[in-house]
């Protein structure tokens, strides 16, 4: 199992120098925790699920999810808990660590 931090950034992008730094192509995320600044999800649109309905949030979030790499891309899906006692989920397009941080435990496939 990899252990794959970030500290400052922006997550996906450094996940996904982490996997190739380490010779990571293909994995499982099984874990991801942490805190982010501000971060962009996606959901299906009801009326045609191959729509993805994008949404930006500017707001810090207590992050969980999980995930895998394929072919070296990252591809999360996760919970963020907000301000209100609200949670927004949805697959992870972005998120901006810097006050917190972000830990992927990954398992490598192959």
């Amino acid at each position: 199992m990899h252990v794959f931090e970030v500290n400052d950034g922006e997550l996906i992008g450094s996940l996904t120098a982490q996997a190739k730094e380490r010779g990571v192509t293909d994995g499982a995320i099984v874990a991801l925790i942490g805190g982010v600044d501000s971060f962009t999800v996606s959901t299906m649109s009801a009326d045609d699920a191959t729509k993805e309905l994008i949404t930006d949030y500017d707001l810090p979030g207590e992050m969980h999810g999980s995930g895998e790499i394929k072919d070296g891309a990252v591809h999360i899906h996760v919970t963020m808990a907000v301000e209100g006692d609200r949670a927004v989920s949805g697959h992870l397009h972005r998120a901006q660590i810097g006050a917190w941080f972000a830990r992927a435990y990954v398992i490598p496939v192959k």
